[in-house]
């Protein structure tokens, strides 16, 4: 299992959640945005276990193997169309709900992904509420399972996107088994008790390339204590990453190859 991303609209920046600073890329991508947003946060005891931005029902799940294996994968209706459904709760102005929508439409156009209003009648849906930051579950829970998007700092439609491909089972792609060919880890620029974010997991790639155009993927100076890059690109360090605003045309094709679309 892997991440990635694609689309053309920038993510929209909420009225009302402060001034904006003008801030290098590297803040300004989904990764920096996360970072900020769950920078700090005091989780109250109700609240799952979370690393980074991927929520677990324990710390002793951390290091499971790929949810895929356990089933995990959203079910696939008889008209071949993978429907999951999701509440939003009432806490989000009309302008808020707009951006997460749009994020939840926007996989329609090009996935077999439709996410759909729950009801009563749907056991395992998604529950999106504004809670001490951004973070999901990966891939399918029994009955409804949280997808926080705090208010303030995550209502983007990047974001959005990233964690609805943690709810559909996708990882980090920094994570991704086949990493070490593409991309390395300078942990020794790394903040401490933030090493977590870079472990490398037995991901199942669905015979895609490595993306560093990913929505799934971190910049390049993620989690940096001192202003150095925590990751290059291996074997060109020149290129570019880190820097995608919305699904990539490959985090597109995994979701289509997950899920058979």
């Amino acid at each position: 299992m892997t991440t990635s991303g694609i689309i053309a609209c920038k993510p929209a920046e909420l009225e009302g959640s402060g001034q904006r600073e003008e801030v290098g890329v590297e803040d300004t991508s989904v990764s920096g945005r996360l970072y900020r947003a769950n920078k700090d946060v005091v989780r109250r005891p109700d609240e799952p276990y979370v690393v980074d931005d991927i929520a677990y029902d324990s710390e002793a799940d951390r290091n499971a193997d790929p949810c895929t294996s356990r089933d995990c994968m959203w079910p696939k209706s008889s008209d071949g169309l993978v429907y999951v459904p999701y509440f939003i709760t009432n806490e989000y102005s009309d302008r808020e709900r707009a951006v997460i929508e749009r994020g939840l439409q926007s996989f329609s156009s090009s996935t077999c992904i439709r996410f759909i209003p729950w009801n009563s009648s749907h056991k395992d849906y998604i529950y999106i509420k504004s809670d001490t930051g951004c973070y999901s579950y990966v891939g399918r829970l029994d009955n409804g399972q949280t997808l926080s998007l705090k208010r303030l700092g995550c209502l983007y439609h990047d974001i959005v996107q990233h964690e609805l491909l943690h709810a559909l089972g996708f990882k980090h792609e920094q994570c991704r088994s086949d990493r070490d060919q593409h991309i390395r880890v300078l942990l020794q620029n790394v903040q401490s008790g933030l090493e977590y974010a870079f472990d490398k997991i037995a991901t199942l790639n669905q015979g895609t390339p490595y993306d560093y155009n990913s929505v799934m993927q971190y910049h390049k100076y993620a989690f940096s204590k001192n202003g150095e890059p925590t990751m290059e690109p291996y074997p060109d360090p020149n290129v570019p990453f880190g820097t995608a605003t919305e699904m990539s045309e490959n985090d597109i094709l995994r979701v289509n190859r997950l899920y058979k679309c």
